[in-house]
């Protein structure tokens, strides 16, 4: 039986997750008390009625957990039935999370009377931080609309060809902001910048022109080679840890020309033998 449970943030998307996730044929479980979770698989495994090769379910701050050690003791009994439950978070940016409940008027669930909206969802990214630290795989959903989180979710959780290790390789803009659900952060700006260079302005990174350009420097070469081996050294030892999924997020200044190119390059180098990688500009959707 392949377990994924949801958790996060309170309005960071559990629930258009859930949604997908039930959409593609799993049976989908929202709020279970979290104490209540292996004797809910303990019924599924064990059920002579029907079987349960796909399940998800929803936990969060209403579901009782209490901190790391309680939901590293009901994952240990959950392995007892030799099942590897994957975790994934879903976080957001606090500024966002008040956006998004002022205009939908919905309730936070730790709210109290007295209790400020900023404090509620401050109390909640704490007791969930370290459920969040060792999330199989975190996605930030601040910049992205529904559907493309329900997107994001189906290429890294459901388009799965093999056990490897996913690998998401994105480029990004620091003026907008540095990922919160990635594993290694490179800085790229100390590179020649295209945006400098009036007709290559108004392309990206993706353009053979801007390509041209930036091939033309040695040290961008330089830059691509030492990431490039960083990884292929480093990856093979987190997939023996039997890690699912890894984001790795190249930032120049706009996220447009230099990041955008490296991130096509590595991800060309990386692909070799992987069938679980993928690419994304973040800045450029």
């Amino acid at each position: 039986m392949r377990l994924i449970i949801v958790s996060g943030l309170s309005g960071s998307g559990k629930t258009v997750a859930l949604r997908t996730l039930e959409d593609a044929g799993f049976y989908s479980i929202d709020n279970l008390p979290l104490g209540m979770l292996p004797e809910l698989v303990d019924n599924m495994v064990n059920s002579a009625a029907q079987s349960f090769e796909q399940v998800a379910v929803a936990v969060d701050a209403r579901s009782g957990i209490r901190g790391s050690a309680h939901f590293d003791a009901v994952m240990a009994r959950i392995a007892r039935f030799g099942i590897r439950p994957e975790v994934l978070f879903l976080t957001c940016e606090p500024g966002r999370l008040l956006q998004r409940f002022s205009e939908t008027r919905r309730r936070h669930p730790l709210s109290r009377e007295g209790l400020p909206l900023a404090d509620a969802i401050r109390e909640e990214k704490a007791m969930l931080d370290e459920i969040h630290a060792n999330a199989d795989l975190s996605i930030d959903s601040s910049n992205l609309n529904v559907h493309e989180l329900r997107q994001n979710i189906i290429s890294r959780l459901l388009d799965q060809s093999s056990a490897e290790m996913g690998i998401l390789v994105q480029s990004f803009g620091f003026k907008n902001g540095i990922p919160g659900d990635t594993d290694f952060v490179f800085d790229v700006r100390c590179l020649p910048n295209p945006h400098w260079e009036e007709k290559l302005r108004s392309q990206t990174g993706l353009d053979p022109e801007v390509a041209a350009y930036l091939a033309n420097y040695p040290e961008v070469d330089a830059m691509l080679q030492s990431i490039t081996h960083f990884l292929g050294e480093w990856i093979p030892r987190f997939e023996q840890e039997n890690r699912s999924y890894m984001t790795i997020s190249l930032g120049c200044t706009g996220g447009k020309h230099r990041s955008v190119y490296l991130v096509q390059r590595i991800a060309d180098a990386l692909a070799t033998g992987r069938d679980k990688l993928s690419v994304r500009h973040r800045d450029l959707e």
